[in-house]
């Protein structure tokens, strides 16, 4: 079976990403549904192969198609960084190490755009080490949408029973009335909607919506918002034919969404906290980050670096095999 090749950035060396790459690749699983080829550093790879005690050969390699033949008892690496021990000092990001995570990550995107990979899953950075390395953007989504010239993105946190897009990112809770505009949640909504299809199996996937105030504004008494902007932007997505529902005030709306069969395939919601707060109370270990919107495939951990954690080898892959598996299980059943 031919099966597709997935790159897998090995995040800030200073953390679990290296050792949750490996545990992920050492799963039968996972080889299975995949050609795996890290980008990364050799020296943090092969110091997370000590830690898990795994049997798992490092290969360096330049190009994907190197990794194709290559035996499962091993993991294809394209060395984009040779970082020094100062730098992969556990729980000490560094400015080098900031700048090789930038670089592990456009060269991954770049794979996807030439088509040389199927899709990248990413371990988590040290946001502040990027940017204090020349690289000013708040996470991964922001600097993949500007590789992949694409302005209508949705960062999308996800499980098997519940899926949250956001309308907001990384944004200061005061910038929030000012950010909710029915053009930007109908953007939202639309591109949620689109990006699901292959998660759910539906080609007209049931979303719903969030309020921002307590109680949708309980009629304009604590907002207008609701009124203004959200309202608005769910009767256009249902003159698109979209099978939008809401809004809903958020308090209580995720208590009868987590019921199985989850009654939405996806929930748009306002801001960051509102809606991850809930997905990672459900999906704490098994929830990943998916960029919707973008010509390529990209997922991730929906995690942190974890640098308590780092080099213990009690990190939990099981956020990064469901990364790397996502997209390639729903292609494996049809």
């Amino acid at each position: 079976m031919n099966r597709p090749v997935v790159a897998i950035t090995m995040g800030d060396p200073s953390g679990i990403g290296p050792e949750i790459i490996v545990a992920a690749l050492d799963d039968p699983a996972i080889r299975s549904l995949c050609v795996p080829v890290v980008l990364g550093d050799k020296r943090a790879m092969e110091r997370a192969l000590a830690v898990y005690d795994s049997r798992l050969e490092i290969v360096s390699i330049t190009s994907p198609a190197e990794a194709v033949n290559l035996p499962d008892s091993t993991i294809p690496l394209i060395e984009v960084s040779k970082l020094g021990e100062a730098d992969i000092t556990y729980g000490k990001p560094s400015l080098l190490a900031g700048d090789a995570v930038y670089r592990y990550i456009c060269r991954a995107a770049e794979l996807c755009l030439s088509g040389e990979v199927a899709l990248m899953a990413t371990a988590p950075i040290c946001k502040d080490a990027m940017y204090k390395a020349g690289h000013h953007y708040p996470g991964h989504t922001e600097l993949l949408a500007e590789i992949c010239h694409c302005d209508d993105f949705v960062m999308m946190l996800a499980g098997d029973v519940l899926r949250v897009a956001l309308v907001t990112i990384h944004e200061a809770i005061s910038s929030l009335p000012v950010l909710i505009t029915t053009e930007r949640v109908l953007k939202t909504i639309r591109v949620t909607a689109k990006g699901v299809v292959p998660l759910c199996g539906k080609k007209t996937p049931r979303i719903a919506v969030l309020g921002l105030n307590p109680h949708c504004g309980e009629g304009g008494m604590f907002g207008n918002e609701e009124a203004e902007a959200i309202i608005p932007a769910i009767e256009a997505a249902r003159v698109e034919g979209m099978d939008v529902h809401g809004p809903f005030s958020a308090d209580t709306f995720f208590h009868f969404a987590v019921q199985e069969p989850a009654p939405y395939d996806a929930v748009v919601a306002m801001y960051h906290d509102q809606g991850l707060i809930p997905l990672k109370m459900r999906h704490f270990e098994d929830g990943i980050n998916i960029t919707l919107g973008l010509p390529i495939i990209r997922t991730s951990v929906d995690h942190g670096t974890a640098y308590g954690l780092a080099g213990t080898g009690k990190a939990s892959a099981i956020s990064m095999k469901a990364a790397i598996s996502c997209y390639l299980s729903q292609k494996m059943a049809g």
